[in-house]
């Protein structure tokens, strides 16, 4: 079995008719007839139901043609990799990132530029659970720093820290000037949240469900950063991730923790483990989990 023969197998079961398949290959029906056979006879089995009209596969050409797409493709990035190494010189690294993962991707990026100083790295926002599934399926990015877990068998998820999410309030606004903050006090408030589609949205409204309080949402965003700039001005309050108000915002607004409300987000580390991953992404994988470790 090697991947010319698996290349004619996917063609046929894309194509479910021989004479198509040929043209597509540019290759003789009797050669491809052939190849299969003779692929069928190595695997000693049955890819293709040859007693109906139509073209079906068996469920061993079925097994067989999902693997193989799942190898051809890792084969063809390969190769492109190898390609593009010789054409291009440095390696690249892409990552996902959500907005808060910016205290601290700088000090493990100071590390990695000492040991990798020619590689190239892309910075990509990928914020919502379809940015980052989009941006890993589509390899415009080799792993994502993301509060989403991906239910997807090819992607390994995994878990890195824990944060609070917190309170931000107005400057001068009475909440503020509490000692303590309880989520019953956010009833009525003009509310901002992120749009539908966010985890940090969802972990939110479960938090409000919970204690039986329905917030008065007025602006529905998607970066931290246009929730902060609306509770500056005055426009509402809003619920963030502490290390993204600590570390990477300077604001005039109060920041509270909400008693007793136990909201929190976990921070995952997510990547095709199917997909042929570079040394310097596995290197680069391991400096994050050693960070946190």
């Amino acid at each position: 079995m090697d991947i010319r023969q698996l290349k004619y197998f996917i063609t046929i079961a894309d194509e479910q008719n021989y004479t198509r398949a040929a043209s597509a290959l540019h290759i003789s029906q009797p050669s491809l007839s052939a190849a299969i056979k003779k692929l069928e006879e190595e695997l000693e089995l049955t890819l293709i139901d040859r007693s109906a009209r139509e073209l079906w596969l068996t469920r061993e050409g079925q097994i067989l043609y999902q693997e193989a797409k799942k190898l051809l493709h890792h084969y063809e990035h390969v190769s492109f990799e190898m390609d593009r190494l010789k054409q291009q010189g440095p390696l690249e690294l892409a990552i996902g990132l959500i907005e808060s993962s910016m205290f601290f991707i700088p000090d493990i990026l100071t590390q990695f530029k000492q040991e990798y100083g020619d590689v190239r790295i892309s910075l990509l926002e990928t914020l919502s659970l379809g940015d980052v599934e989009k941006a890993l399926n589509n390899f415009d990015i080799h792993l994502a720093i993301t509060n989403q877990y991906i239910h997807q068998e090819d992607i390994e998820t995994i878990p890195i820290y824990e944060e609070n999410l917190v309170a931000l309030i107005p400057p001068g606004h009475h909440l503020g000037r509490q000692d303590s903050l309880h989520i019953y006090d956010l009833e009525g408030v003009n509310f901002i949240v992120c749009k539908e589609g966010f985890q940090t949205r969802q972990d939110i409204l479960n938090a409000f469900s919970k204690s039986g309080v329905k917030p008065n949402i007025q602006f529905e965003i998607e970066r931290f950063e246009t929730g902060c700039s609306l509770v500056e001005d005055g426009l509402g309050i809003t619920v963030v991730p502490e290390n993204y108000v600590r570390y990477a915002k300077q604001t005039d607004c109060t920041i509270k923790m909400i008693d007793g409300a136990g909201i929190s987000r976990i921070v995952y580390l997510a990547y095709d483990k199917n997909r042929y991953q570079p040394p310097i992404v596995m290197r680069f994988i391991g400096l994050v989990q050693e960070f946190f470790a």
